[in-house]
């Protein structure tokens, strides 16, 4: 096989090929004797060669000490970082304000518990002198009683003060609240270095404590005025007994309402209707709980049983079907166990039951179209509350 020989252009040979295409006129020709274009195989200059062959070149080898180094953290001030500072402070503000409610609450506390030993220094003066006899109408005890009443009073006072605690720890949750979700959207701002998404999240932490304090706070204040409420039902039912005992000389002891399981008849299931109104018939004595599906059952097989919202929402459709309904509330006790384990049961279940009708009572059923009964139940496996409607 022949293989071919390479082809060497001399310049001289190419020149002369290209003049002799060109126009050349004859002045040009005298003018200039250099070819218009050379072609050569001398080396390409230097400097020409670090022009054209520039890159890639190769870079220097960075150290992880200059990774880490100070100049990676600069510049440290963001506009994420000042965003930062202000949910920072309207956060102090915040935590100042609950301080100040907190203080608030216990100052009216203590205010409280010096009014409530006052009240009953007074309560039990008049009913240790009414049990070791006194003449009717006898003038300490009624100035004792008046002041027992003004005591009585003031505390009922406080409620307006923890009502508007209330509303001032609502108002400053829902800042709260709102503060978080700013700290949260913030985490997807742009412009953001590392620095201020370790602050941020320290950020939302100290916010969820906050939050926590605050409904710590909030229940605090909704338990004393549930309690204070309770409190002053009973004290002033308490105070009329008293009041006809102080004027009659006699101690009769404290006020029925506070028993109001005391004279519950066992509970009749053929008076309770799930679907629509019966009349009330006379209590039986059967104890066996039978009959119509219940409107609700709580069952208080663990502490801290939340039935409220169930109750209030079951309560409430009730009354939209059948305004002038009443309501029978039974207390469902267990037959599993000894004598012993169903007495305690059985106690147990009635005081759960009278929890439920100070909750009923406190969303606005009147008392009056609650009937109050109690039964036993072999599928019960703990103690239970029934409501029927009917």
């Amino acid at each position: 096989m022949i293989k071919p020989s390479p082809i060497f252009f001399k310049p001289v040979v190419l020149a002369a090929a290209f003049l002799a295409l060109a126009p050349v006129h004859a002045n040009a020709a005298k003018q200039s004797s250099l070819p218009s274009l050379i072609v050569t195989n001398d080396p390409v200059p230097d400097n020409l060669k670090r022009q054209i062959y520039s890159k890639p070149t190769q870079v220097r080898t960075i150290s992880p000490k200059e990774v880490m180094s100070q100049n990676y953290f600069t510049p440290s001030e963001t506009l994420v970082g000042r965003k930062i500072g202000d949910i920072t402070n309207e956060l102090g503000r915040i935590q100042n304000s609950v301080a100040g409610l907190s203080g608030s609450l216990s100052g009216l506390e203590r205010t409280n518990e010096e009014r409530a030993a006052e009240y009953y220094a007074n309560i039990a003066t008049i009913n240790t002198q009414l049990q070791t006899g006194t003449t009717p109408g006898n003038p300490r005890l009624v100035q004792r009683l008046h002041d027992a009443e003004g005591q009585l009073e003031t505390l009922n006072g406080s409620m307006a003060q923890l009502n508007g605690l209330a509303v001032e720890i609502s108002n400053v949750a829902s800042e709260a609240s709102f503060l978080l979700e700013e700290t949260r959207a913030t985490y997807s701002l742009s412009g953001a270095i590392e620095e201020d998404h370790v602050q941020l999240a320290q950020v939302e932490d100290a916010i969820n404590n906050t939050l926590t304090l605050i409904q710590r706070v909030l229940n605090t204040v909704n338990d004393d005025m549930t309690r204070t409420s309770t409190y002053l039902s009973s004290e002033r039912e308490n105070l009329r007994i008293l009041g006809l005992a102080v004027a009659n000389g006699d101690f009769y002891g404290r006020s029925l309402a506070k028993r109001p399981f005391s004279g519950a008849p066992a509970y009749d299931s053929g008076s309770a209707s799930a679907g629509a109104m019966a009349a009330p018939v006379a209590p039986v004595a059967s104890a066996e709980l039978s009959g119509p599906r219940p409107l609700a059952k709580i069952k208080f097989d663990r502490p801290d049983v939340s039935y409220e919202e169930p109750v209030y929402l079951a309560v409430n459709e009730a009354l939209k079907r059948y305004p002038d309904a009443r309501f029978d509330l039974v207390a469902v006790t267990p037959t599993q166990g000894n004598a012993a384990q169903v007495a305690i049961e059985s106690t147990k279940a009635r005081r759960n039951a009278e929890e439920v009708l100070r909750t009923l009572t406190q969303m606005g059923l009147p008392h009056d179209r609650i009937d109050l009964s109690y039964s036993k139940s072999a599928q019960a496996a703990t103690n239970e509350v029934h409501l029927f409607v009917k």
